[in-house]
Order: C-alpha cells, then sequence, then structure tokens
C-alpha cells in the first residue's frame, strides 16, 4: 500500500482552482501593488502563482501589514485566539476596501 501524499496543496481541489473563463495568469498590475504598513489586506490565493504563496488556511482571512520583506509583505492574521505571522507576495493579496 503506497502512503498518502500530504504536500502543500493537498485537499485544496476547490480552492486553489479557478473558474473556466479565469484560467491563465493574472495581470501584472496585481504584483506591482503596494500597501501601506497598518493597512488591513485580504488574503486571496492566486493558484497560477506557487512562488510567496501562503498556506491554504489563510485564503479568505483578513490582516494587518506588519512589514515588507524584499517583495513579500508580513501579515499578522487571527486564527482563533492567536495571532499569527504569514509571509505573502502581494499577487495573493487584495487591499480592504473601507
Amino acid at each position: 500500500m503506497t502512503l498518502r501524499s500530504k504536500g502543500f496543496r493537498s485537499n485544496t481541489r476547490t480552492k486553489l482552482s479557478k473558474k473556466r473563463r479565469d484560467r491563465g495568469l493574472f495581470p501584472i498590475t496585481r504584483s506591482l501593488v503596494t500597501f501601506e504598513i497598518g493597512q488591513k489586506v485580504h488574503v486571496v490565493l492566486e493558484p497560477s502563482v506557487h512562488k510567496g504563496m501562503p498556506h491554504p488556511r489563510f485564503h479568505g482571512k483578513t490582516g494587518v501589514v506588519v512589514e515588507r520583506r524584499g517583495r513579500s509583505y508580513l501579515l499578522e492574521v487571527r486564527e482563533g485566539d492567536a495571532k499569527k505571522i504569514i509571509i505573502s507576495r502581494p499577487e495573493h493579496l487584495k487591499a480592504q476596501l473601507q
């Protein structure tokens, strides 16, 4: 019997798949967006970009930008009572409308 794969993208068939008409690469402007420290952002994973993708458990969460690290951002996200720090590229983030 073979062992079950428990990779980074396991159990994400619907979470990390695009709709039929949205397949392919995203607009380049999404990777050029800049966020300020203290700004609230939503974590919305972009399945066509693997680099800088946070763990799929954070998909749909909202966090606060804490720091910029190279081209990536450090976010503080609440998960239950705990606050977690995640690293994400701007392709996987969307600014919260106020």
